[in-house]
Parts: C-alpha cells; sequence; structure tokens
C-alpha cells in the first residue's frame, strides 16, 4: 500500500481548510449553491496535489493501524463524505495503483562497488629471487666448508689397486649397494631392471595420482606413503649390504664375523 508522505499531506489538508473557507464565505448568496460552488471544488483539487482516493486510502490505512475508528477515518479523508463501515474483520486492501496497475515501492540502499576489492592472501613466492638466492647462499657455504674441512683432514682413500688381488668381498660404493644387494636375490633382468623401473615409473606417475596441492603432510598421505616405502626399501637394502655381507658377499652378523665395510 502506498503511504502517503507526511509534507504532502499536510499541504493538502492546508488546502483543503482554505477551501472549506471560502466556501463558507460564498454560502450566504445565492449564486454561491450554483456554479460558483463547483468553482470552489474545482479549485480545491487544482490546490491540492494529492488524489483524492489515494488520500483517503492513506487516511483509512493509518486509523486501520493506529485502531481509530473507521468512521472518523472517512470522514476526515473524503470531506463529509459517506463511507461504509467496513465489517469487523477487515478486508485487506488490494496493493493496485490507479488504473489496476500494481507498484511497490523500493528500499533505497547506498550505492557501492559490487566488485570484492578486498585482496586474498598468496602462499606462492617468485622462484627468483626467494629460492634461488638462499640456494645460492647455501652452495656457497657448503662449498666453503667442504674446502676447510680438506685442509685439516685426509680423504679415506685405500692404497693403490692391485689387479693380481681382488678384495674379498668386493663391494660397489655404498650408493649402489641396494642393487648390488637385489642381484644377491633376484636375476640380473628381474633386480636390475623391472624392480628399479617399477619403482621409478611409480614416483613419476605419483604427482598425477596425487593431485592434492595442499602441502600438509596430513593432506598427502598417498604421497608420503609411497616416499616413505620407496626409501625405507633402499635404505633396508644398502645396510644390509654394507654390514651384514663378508667375505663372498655371505651374510654375516658384523658382530660376530666383524666389519666388511669401508668407505
Amino acid at each position: 500500500m502506498v503511504e502517503i508522505p507526511e509534507h504532502l499531506r499536510k499541504r493538502a489538508e492546508e488546502a483543503r481548510a482554505k477551501a472549506e473557507a471560502a466556501k463558507a464565505a460564498a454560502a450566504g448568496g445565492p449564486a454561491a449553491a450554483g456554479p460558483g460552488g463547483g468553482a470552489a471544488e474545482a479549485q480545491q483539487q487544482a490546490a491540492s496535489k494529492i488524489p483524492s482516493h489515494l488520500l483517503e486510502r492513506s487516511v483509512a490505512a493509518r486509523a486501520q493501524a493506529s485502531g481509530d475508528a473507521p468512521e472518523a477515518a472517512a470522514a476526515a479523508a473524503g470531506g463529509g463524505v459517506a463511507v461504509a463501515a467496513p465489517p469487523t474483520a477487515p478486508a485487506a486492501m488490494p496493493a493496485t495503483g490507479p488504473g489496476g496497475h500494481t507498484q511497490r515501492l523500493l528500499t533505497v540502499v547506498k550505492s557501492g562497488s559490487i566488485q570484492d576489492v578486498k585482496s586474498k592472501p598468496q602462499d606462492k613466492v617468485h622462484v627468483w629471487p626467494h629460492l634461488l638466492v638462499v640456494e645460492f647462499v647455501a652452495a656457497l657455504f657448503i662449498t666453503a666448508f667442504t674446502l676447510i674441512f680438506s685442509i685439516f683432514v685426509n680423504a679415506p682413500l685405500l692404497e693403490l689397486a692391485n689387479y693380481n688381488q681382488t678384495p674379498n668381498p668386493s663391494k660397489a660404493p655404498w650408493y649402489f649397494l641396494g642393487l648390488q644387494e637385489l642381484l644377491t636375490m633376484f636375476h640380473p633382468m628381474v633386480a636390475g631392471v623391472t624392480i628399479p623401473g617399477i619403482g621409478l615409473l611409480a614416483l613419476m606417475l605419483a604427482p598425477y595420482i596425487d593431485k592434492n596441492p595442499s602441502k600438509k603432510p596430513e593432506d598427502r598421505k598417498f604421497a608420503i606413503s609411497l616416499m616413505t616405502i620407496h626409501l625405507m626399501f633402499w635404505a633396508v637394502l644398502v645396510i644390509i649390504g654394507s654390514f651384514f655381507r663378508g667375505p663372498g658377499f655371505n651374510f654375516v652378523f658384523p658382530w660376530e664375523a666383524g666389519l666388511f665395510f669401508e668407505l
């Protein structure tokens, strides 16, 4: 329902009061009852810029909301025009305007931007210079430490190899001892190609199987489990080949037969 603004309602009441005073002043002559009375009423409607039906609806709605008598609200709105009293349970007035058009009032809102201008925190930085500078400084530090350490400590090298005497056991460097240990258990094709190939293939496919972008260990269970199994499998083979293999590359206990391992 359309609510009439207070200033417009006061202006209409003042114009109606002036029109009634002019009509009462002209009531003494006979001409006032004729065309003069219609002219005064036309002036009253012209002075009031609010349509009468809207003013009546507004006063009736205000009286109904405040609990006043319907007769008083109709008399104040219609200027003496008789309006039938509604029943005990008044029916809701249709929310339509002049001509049957449905009208609604829009709530006035403050104008603002519809874009979200809040900056979101990012957990990514550029490789250069943030990462490469740190790695370069770490490489310089390790190089300097190795140089200084080699000046005071000699490398644990053995004597020159004698081609007439093969050492027993003949072991590969520690980083190949896991592969040498596999050769004692399987066929060279299986130990040297199949098993390492399966391990490398599993590591290459891991990023495509586990696509979780999180960096938290509890969210990357598959990748961490796969890498842990790989490292533990290879570490166990290296430890066995280093400390539990004696002459003839036979299995021995280091606390009984001694340690057959040199850097």
